[in-house]
C-alpha cells in the first residue's frame, strides 16, 4: 500500500468534521474553539480517502470467526465462543467489582498459551500489578506491564511487539497529546478508542477496554464509545457478596442474550458450574416468606430465592423497600394485593430482596415476590419444593412468562416438585412429566392454593 501523504487539516475535538481552514466555530456542531490543527493526516483513519472493492454477498464466506478459546467456561459464553483477533471489548463495571482481576487472570491465561501480552495500566503502578498476580498465582510469564497513559507511546510500543492480547486499563486515563483537552474528557476518549480499535484492526491483534460508570450504571464518556467497540460486556454484583455476573449487551459475534456467573474468590474469579444450585445452597427449610423462582438471565434459566418480611410501620406512610428488584414493580404488586386480595398492608412496611446480589429486572418474577409477601404477612411458610413463574396484572391476573418451558425444566433438575404457571400455559410448555404444575388464573387464586388457613382471601373485594 502507498504511505499516505500528511497534509494540513482542521478537525473539531467535538464531532469531528474536518475543514481545509481554521474557524472560530464548527459549522457542523456550533461548538466554539474547538478547531484544531492536524498535519498528519495518516494517522486516523477517518480522514483516509481510500476505495475498496465491493465484495458480492453471494460469494462472500460465512465460515465462523477464528477464536482463541479461554479455560473459563463462563466468559466463553459471554465472548460467543472466545476472542476474535482483531476485536475490541469493552469491559465496564462499579469501582471494585473485579474488572481489573478478571482482566490480569485473562492476560496470563493467554500469555501461557501464545506470544506475548501487554497489560497497560494508567492507574496502577507495576508493584501494585504484581501485588495482584503473586495473590492470584500468576508467574508472568510473557506478560508484560506497561505504565502508560500516552496513546501515541502506548501504539509504538505494541507496534513494536505485536503482542497475542492487548488490554487497556483503563480507556478514561488515556489521552492523545495531539488534543488541548484533558485525560477522560469526550474527545479524548472517542479519539484514543478509535486510534486503538483502528491499530487492532489493523494488526489483528485483539484489544480489551475497561471503562468507568457513571452513578446511574452507564459507562462514562461519550455514548459513541458503545457503537465503535465490537463486544461490550457489563459487570455486575453486590459489593458484599461474592457472586458476579458478566453480561453481554452487545456482540458483534455472538449472542448478546448471555451471562456468565463469577465466583470472587481469594485466588480469583472462577466459573460456577451450577448457579441455580449455588444460588439455593443457603435457603433455610420451612422459612416465611421465601419463594424460589426461576428467572432467565440471557439464554439459561436461574433459580434464585425471592425473601420477603413485612411488619407494621412505625411511621405514617409505610416504606417499600426492594433489594435486586425492580422498587416500581413492588409497589405494583402490593397494590394488587391490597386491592385483589384484601391484604392490609397499608399499615405494613414491605421490604424484598434477591438473594446471592442478583438484579432481576423481569416481570416473570411478579408472582414470586406476591407469594413471598403473603407467606411473610400470614406467618405460613411456602412449600419448600414448589417454585412459581408468572407476571401480575393490575386486575390481578397472573399472565404468561416467556419461555416457561425452559424455567420449568431448571426446576425439575433440581428436585423441585411442583410449579405455579399460569392458567392459560401451553401444555408444551410445563415441562417434564415428574414436575406437577399448577396452573392460576388470578393472584387470589395462588395465594389461596399455597399458603391455605382457616379464613380464606375473597376472589375479589367488594
Amino acid at each position: 500500500m502507498p504511505k499516505l501523504k500528511s497534509k494540513t487539516v482542521f478537525v473539531c475535538t467535538s464531532c469531528e468534521n474536518t475543514s481545509v481552514k481554521w474557524e472560530g466555530q464548527c459549522r457542523s456542531c456550533s461548538a466554539w474553539n474547538t478547531i484544531i490543527e492536524h498535519s498528519d493526516a495518516g494517522r486516523y483513519g477517518w480522514l483516509r480517502k481510500e476505495s475498496f472493492a465491493a465484495v458480492h454477498l453471494a460469494d462472500a464466506s460465512s465460515d465462523d470467526l477464528p477464536r482463541m478459546p479461554l479455560m473459563s467456561g463462563e466468559v466463553n459464553r459471554v465472548l460467543g465462543g472466545g476472542i476474535v483477533p482483531g476485536s475490541l471489548v469493552l469491559l465496564a463495571g462499579d469501582p471494585g467489582i473485579g474488572k481489573s482481576t478478571l482482566l490480569l487472570q485473562l492476560a496470563a491465561e493467554v500469555a501461557k498459551e501464545h506470544s506475548c501480552v501487554f497489560y497497560v495500566t494508567g492507574e496502577e503502578s507495576v508493584s501494585q500489578v504484581k501485588m495482584r498476580a503473586d495473590r492470584l498465582g500468576i508467574d508472568g510469564q510473557n506478560l508484560y506491564i506497561l505504565t502508560q497513559t500516552n496513546v501515541e507511546d502506548t501504539l509504538a510500543r505494541l507496534d513494536e511487539h505485536l503482542p497475542a492480547l492487548a488490554v487497556i486499563d483503563s480507556i478514561q486515563t488515556m489521552y492523545d497529546p495531539s488534543l488541548s483537552s484533558h485525560p477522560g474528557n469526550v474527545s479524548q476518549i472517542r479519539e484514543c478508542a478509535r486510534r486503538l480499535l483502528e491499530w487492532g484492526k489493523a494488526n489483528n491483534v485483539p484489544l480489551i477496554l475497561t471503562g468507568h460508570v457513571t452513578k446511574g450504571g452507564d459507562i462514562a464518556g461519550p455514548r459513541v464509545l458503545e457503537h465503535m467497540v465490537d463486544v461490550s460486556l457489563y459487570m455486575e454484583g453486590d459489593a458484599v457478596s461474592s457472586w458476579r455476573l458478566l453480561r453481554g449487551v452487545k456482540n458483534r459475534f455472538g449472542s448478546t442474550n448471555e451471562v456468565g456467573v463469577l465466583e470472587m474468590t481469594g485466588s480469583g474469579l472462577l466459573d460456577v458450574s451450577d448457579p441455580s444450585e449455588s444460588f439455593l445452597l443457603d435457603r433455610p427449610k420451612g422459612a416465611m416468606g421465601s419463594v424460589v423462582v426461576p428467572v432467565l438471565e440471557g439464554n439459561r434459566a436461574l433459580l434464585v430465592e425471592i425473601q420477603a418480611l413485612t411488619a407494621p410501620s412505625t411511621i405514617p406512610t409505610p416504606r417499600r423497600v426492594a433489594t435486586g428488584y425492580d422498587a416500581h414493580r413492588l409497589l405494583l404488586v402490593c397494590s394488587v394485593a391490597m386491592r385483589t386480595c384484601g391484604m392490609p398492608l397499608a399499615d405494613y412496611d414491605v421490604i424484598v430482596n434477591v438473594t446471592g446480589g442478583l438484579k432481576i429486572a423481569e416481570p416473570a418474577a411478579d408472582l414470586g415476590v406476591a407469594l413471598a409477601i403473603a407467606s411473610s404477612f400470614r406467618s405460613v411458610p411456602m412449600p419448600g419444593d414448589f417454585a412459581a413463574v408468572g407476571e401480575v396484572g393490575l386486575s390481578g391476573e397472573i399472565r404468561r412468562a416467556p419461555q416457561t418451558e425452559r424455567r420449568v425444566k431448571e426446576a425439575a433438575r433440581l428436585g423441585f416438585r411442583k410449579c405455579l404457571v399460569p392458567g392459560n400455559t401451553d401444555d408444551r410448555a410445563c415441562g417434564p412429566e415428574a414436575l406437577h404444575y399448577q396452573r392460576v388464573d388470578t393472584l387470589a387464586q395462588a395465594i389461596n392454593m399455597c399458603l391455605p388457613i382457616t379464613r380464606r382471601i375473597s376472589e375479589a373485594v367488594a
